[in-house]
């Protein structure tokens, strides 16, 4: 779904606004007043995000990465926050920023675990695939990062940097469908990837590559032989990461689509995957 090299500097597919029942008596703001303040957009599995353009992006020693899937909860927590950090903007001077960001990470994580015990019933199976890297590798880059991203493996501090989902179903929610494979059991050879993203501090690095490859490898594994994700129209980086992993043009969204769903307009690319008559 986007691009795997996002910031927090972003344009985004789905635009809504999201009102806080904040707790705060002594505030003397509503919460109507509060979601004026926060013209923000809800983590789904639909977001399309352009990245800017990075100059001084870290470079960083890869023998350290690791790429999996996983379902560790303090891992899943650190994605989420990563998600947030990648999907929205946040003025520093508004009110309730810091527990407004702890709500949408709290809101993206529980569907996340939701997603992945197979709970949503529009999807068959989804994984959530991480990048990450030791926690003294990038400690002098980010103290934010670090610490809103960060857990424990094995005793050793590690930062979530890149992360993903993959998703095996017919089709994603207010999405164009993918059309192949033809015919009765499409949803278990189908899959999408989606919520997409690197921390903005290491954009540059191949990391969206390493994820996105990754992806494929865990779709092999569940008998996938078409891989889909959607990209906004004008996204170039993204298009040419997807393009780099051998994604092509399959279809692209009408414009009324996307305007009736205020988001920027996206096209659908595929691959398939070794074992299908279309390589």
């Amino acid at each position: 779904m986007a691009v795997a090299v996002l910031s927090s500097s972003i344009s985004c597919s789905t635009t809504s606004i999201i009102s806080l029942n904040h707790k705060h008596n002594r505030s003397k703001f509503s919460a109507f007043t509060l979601s004026l303040r926060f013209p923000l957009r809800p983590i789904n599995l639909l977001h399309v995000c352009t990245p800017p353009h990075q100059e001084d992006s870290l470079s960083i020693d890869k023998s350290s990465l690791v790429v999996d899937e996983t379902t560790a909860e303090d891992q899943l927590w650190a994605a989420a926050v990563l998600r947030v950090r990648s999907f929205h903007q946040f003025d520093p001077d508004s009110f309730g920023v810091p527990d407004h960001k702890k709500h949408l990470a709290e809101r993206e994580f529980e569907a996340m675990k939701e997603r992945i015990a197979g709970k949503r019933k529009e999807f068959r199976t989804v994984a959530c695939i991480n990048a990450t890297l030791p926690l003294s590798q990038i400690s002098s880059v980010s103290e934010e990062l670090c610490a809103e991203c960060k857990f424990t493996d094995d005793g050793e501090d590690r930062v979530v940097v890149g992360t993903l989902d993959l998703n095996q179903c017919y089709r994603l929610p207010d999405e164009i469908t993918g059309k192949k494979p033809e015919g009765i059991g499409g949803d278990f050879a189908r899959a999408y990837l989606s919520n997409v993203c690197v921390a903005k501090e290491l954009h540059r690095n191949g990391l969206g590559y390493e994820i996105v490859a990754k992806s494929k490898l865990v779709a092999q594994g569940w008998g996938i032989s078409d891989l889909y994700v959607h990209v906004a129209f004008d996204n170039e980086p993204a298009k040419k990461l997807y393009m780099k992993n051998g994604f092509i043009f399959e279809n692209d969204e009408p414009a009324w689509h996307a305007r009736f769903l205020d988001r920027p307009r996206r096209i659908l690319l595929w691959i398939g995957l070794p074992g299908t008559k279309d390589l």
